[in-house]
């Protein structure tokens, strides 16, 4: 019976689930419990009843496989509208490592959240078929051949029709996922929100880490770069031009300085008119939070934004053409409280929330 439960047991609501070392199916009855694993589910998936992350009234959290939200867990993205996937990769970090833990742990901690988000108005499972697609199988001695599985997993996603949100990993994982995003939607407009840039050209002789993704990104041509906002940047540098090269290719750098004690609502109204109806991306490293609210990262700065500014960051993209997500940099063993990995689920259903599908109440 427990091998069915990521998948169907959520009252009333049946689902379809599988994963790179299982696949199941099944059928939820409307009663609260375990499910009936003889009845299986043989609709197509795009007449297939939405997926729903099973209710704490009728299934204790405690219980089921870990994945994002509990949702089903599926080996594929045929017949999905937005998917999550961990990419559990931290060989590009530059300073504290642990982000391949970051997918595993930010799912622990997902099981808090429910299925509708009052403050917006927002019900994400009544638009949208939604699953965890697990994790893609990177490689942690080769960081070269780790985008190059990322970039390939990335392209069936894509290719699908799937939203991806994923669940990082460092920075470095952005720069294929992004390769993967422009090969359809062609060059993205980017909200990005982190306390760096990430546009270095290279460090100890290596073009490719979590602080260049965005450089190379600009060196294939990505990018919409006069489409292009960083929020939250902050902290010493090396040099005193350090905003130089983003602001010579048309990026919108928005300092932490200009964020501290207000509100970003009037902020992102100008980001919305900048992005237009054109296909954007939206990339969060949890390190544009200050540390006081996120510790669990590699690379912490003081005097960062707070979870609610990064709430209407996010909100703020509603209306957008959202075409992929991601958050990136939690690091676990930097937080033993859980608390980095609980703020990143939360933005991670607010991601969700914002995809162009969910209508708003």
């Amino acid at each position: 019976m427990l091998w069915l439960l990521a998948s169907t047991c959520a009252r009333g609501l049946g689902g379809r689930g599988g994963s790179r070392r299982l696949v199941s199916r099944g059928r939820a009855r409307p009663v609260a419990g375990l499910c009936d694993p003889s009845r299986r589910l043989s609709r197509q998936a795009s007449d297939a009843p939405r997926n729903q992350p099973p209710s704490p009234e009728f299934v204790a959290r405690s219980v089921g496989i870990c994945s994002m939200m509990r949702l089903p867990v599926q080996a594929t993205p045929e017949g999905l509208d937005a998917a999550f996937v961990g990419v559990p990769l931290d060989i590009g970090t530059s300073n504290r490592p642990g982000a391949r833990f970051g997918p595993r742990r930010i799912r622990e901690e997902s099981v808090l959240l429910r299925t509708t988000n009052p403050s917006t108005g927002a019900v994400p499972f009544q638009f949208l078929r939604v699953a965890d697609l697990g994790d893609v199988n990177v490689n942690l001695y080769n960081l070269q051949d780790s985008c190059r599985l990322i970039q390939a997993d990335y392209q069936k996603i894509v290719a699908a029709g799937c939203v991806p949100l994923t669940l990082g990993g460092d920075h470095t994982i952005t720069y294929p996922i992004l390769q993967a995003i422009a090969e359809k939607h062609g060059p993205v407009g980017l909200v990005h929100v982190d306390a760096h840039m990430d546009t270095a050209d290279k460090a100890l002789g290596e073009k490719l880490y979590h602080g260049t993704p965005f450089r190379r990104c600009v060196d294939e041509g990505l990018l919409d770069c006069k489409r292009v906002v960083q929020i939250g940047i902050r902290g010493s540098s090396t040099t005193l031009d350090t905003y130089r090269y983003s602001r010579s290719q048309g990026f919108r750098v928005v300092l932490a300085e200009d964020c501290w004690l207000k509100s970003l609502v009037p902020l992102m109204g100008e980001v919305r008119q900048q992005m237009g109806g054109r296909p954007i991306y939206i990339s969060f490293d949890i390190d544009g939070l200050d540390p006081a609210y996120a510790p669990g990262t590699g690379t912490p700065e003081i005097a960062g934004l707070t979870p609610s500014q990064a709430l209407e960051i996010i909100r703020g993209c509603q209306g957008l053409n959202v075409v992929g997500c991601d958050l990136v940099e939690v690091s676990p063993p930097y937080d033993p409280s859980g608390n980095t990995a609980l703020v990143a689920a939360n933005l991670l259903f607010e991601m969700l929330c914002v995809l162009p599908k969910v209508t708003v109440a």
